[in-house]
């Protein structure tokens, strides 16, 4: 079952005269459950793909349908409610609140919406993690791979419905980086969440279900068809 998908989905940067297509008339849809790469060359338009994708920003044309709704026909505030709820996010940077625990740190987004956090499921998110020692510990006292898990527990304490993340395993060592991938496709097939990465590591992207391959902001290969471009 279709989850999110996006139509001729364009992002256009103009400078003076000169004018950028990160990303020009991209169309996809992604199920539930499903586990997407996007890959390609630096400049070639996945990361803009990907925050066009999880609302962090806006299209200069064609749209965004989460079950059923244009992201963008939401006004800024419910957006940023929906991303809160009903989306995760991974990044290549960290950034956790040097001054909170582990702990505090993957519970800070549900508290923020000023829900209370199911502990049942957020410890069963911990366990599979593999960071139950680890959470009365600040950040500074965290490998890189620690703080990554840390960060994926944070992202998963909402329950979102899609995990999107953006180089996950950029600052990792090649095996700390394979360990924390494989957790994040573990938790996620055993949670039903759909997950959409970016990377340009085509090692990374070889243990995705799909691969979307970009290249001048278009799509130039996917796995699930033919060569497009």
């Amino acid at each position: 079952m279709e989850i999110i998908r996006c139509e001729e989905l364009t992002k256009i940067y103009r400078s003076g005269l000169s004018a950028v297509h990160a990303v020009d008339g991209v169309s996809l849809s992604f199920e539930q459950g499903s586990f997407t790469a996007v890959t390609g060359k630096s400049g070639s338009g996945k990361s803009t793909l990907l925050h066009l994708l999880s609302g962090l920003d806006r299209p200069t044309d064609g749209r965004v349908v989460y079950q059923g709704s244009n992201l963008f026909e939401y006004d800024d505030n419910q957006l940023s409610i929906l991303r809160r709820r009903r989306f995760g996010f991974v990044f290549q940077a960290y950034n956790l609140v040097r001054e909170l625990t582990a702990h505090e740190n993957i519970l800070l987004p549900v508290m923020l919406d000023n829900r209370k956090p199911d502990m049942d499921y957020v410890n069963r998110l911990v366990e599979m993690l593999g960071i139950e020692d680890r959470l009365s510990h600040l950040p500074g006292a965290l490998s890189g791979g620690q703080q990554q898990r840390v960060c994926i527990a944070r992202a998963l304490a909402n329950k979102p419905a899609v995990l999107f993340a953006d180089e996950p395993t950029g600052n990792l060592d090649g095996k700390t980086g394979r360990e924390v991938l494989t957790l994040m496709r573990t938790v996620s097939s055993e949670l039903g969440i759909t997950m959409i990465l970016v990377t340009h590591d085509l090692g990374v992207a070889e243990q995705a279900d799909r691969i979307v391959r970009l290249e001048d902001g278009r799509v130039a290969e996917d796995s699930l068809g033919a060569v497009i471009l």
